[in-house]
């Protein structure tokens, strides 16, 4: 299994249960305890002093909007996201998930991760998909509810598949999407079908994408992707031999097999460059490279 994943390394109790005990939350939100901070088109404020961290405000501090409980530590303190304008802080900037998702800390990553899912689904589903009503925010920002017909809402994740392919001479294979930088590479991925199992899912993405048959279907690990609400789920899976790469052209610009030395020189001739630590695709491909890769992005 994959040891580490920027964005799955939330550590707080998310005490569903707790969520639609009103008066708990409400008790939750009055602590001078609890920290909570501001989200706002899937950023927040962080502070790099000393180190990348979410800033905190207590709740009297906090702007009105939406408020999402997304935890409780191991001390008993609460942790909410509000949905709203983000402050001016002195010594703090904006920043996203793609910026800072892979260098906070596993708490913040969590929490940051947590609430950018919950904004987009929000700001994407204000209406009933019944009767076209108004919805309204329940369960601590975890359900909308609509009042003319009592149906509820959750927040939708998709999953999607995202495979690391190798031959039988163990090079791995990396492709360019057609609408990427002419440097950019990475694995294939795709969505997963109504009615179809992860598994079979690999075989169809990797035969439709790049035209090979493919077996030894291996899971690693699985992190969110709230960009905007996918659930990626990293295999390895291995082409039978003496296949030929036929990349469709509407999904795959080009594809190469790379053994180690072959990758290694072009990432550090700058021919092209890996995905960056915050995406599995990048720990994928180091778990089959045996280490981090040259010239790896930041982000």
């Amino acid at each position: 299994m994959l040891e580490w994943l920027a964005l799955a390394r939330g550590t707080l109790d998310r005490v569903a249960e707790r969520r639609r005990d009103r008066e708990w939350v409400e008790s939750a939100w009055k602590d001078p305890r609890t920290r909570v901070f501001t989200i706002e088109g899937g950023r927040a404020l962080v502070s790099y002093d000393p180190g990348p961290a979410l800033v905190f405000t207590p709740p009297g501090h906090a702007p009105e909007g939406e408020r999402y409980l997304l935890g409780v530590d191991d001390d008993g303190v609460a942790y909410f996201a509000v949905r709203g304008e983000l402050p001016a802080i002195e010594g703090a900037e904006a920043a996203g998930l793609r910026r800072v998702g892979a260098l906070l800390g596993d708490q913040d990553s969590g929490l940051l991760t947590h609430a950018v899912a919950l904004e987009y689904w929000h700001s994407a589903n204000p209406f009933c998909p019944r009767c076209g009503g108004p919805t309204e925010v329940t369960a601590a920002g975890h359900v909308r509810v609509c009042p003319a017909d009592g149906s509820e809402q959750f927040p939708r994740v998709d999953p999607a598949v995202i495979m690391l392919v190798r031959d039988d001479r163990d090079r791995v294979l990396l492709a360019r999407g057609p609408s990427w930088p002419a440097d950019r590479r990475s694995i294939l991925a795709g969505f997963v079908e109504p009615g179809e199992s992860l598994e079979q899912a690999v075989v169809r993405e990797v035969r439709e994408e790049v035209g090979l048959t493919v077996g030894d279907v291996r899971y690693l690990g699985s992190q969110p992707w709230p960009l905007p609400r996918s659930l990626m789920l990293g295999f390895f899976a291995r082409a039978e031999g003496g296949q030929e790469l036929r990349p469709d052209p509407e999904e795959i610009e080009d594809a190469a097999w790379y053994t180690r030395d072959e990758l290694r020189a072009a990432l550090e001739s700058g021919r092209i460059v890996s995905p960056g630590p915050l995406s599995i695709a990048a720990q994928l491909i180091m778990r089959w490279y045996g280490g981090p890769l040259p010239d790896m992005p930041p982000f």
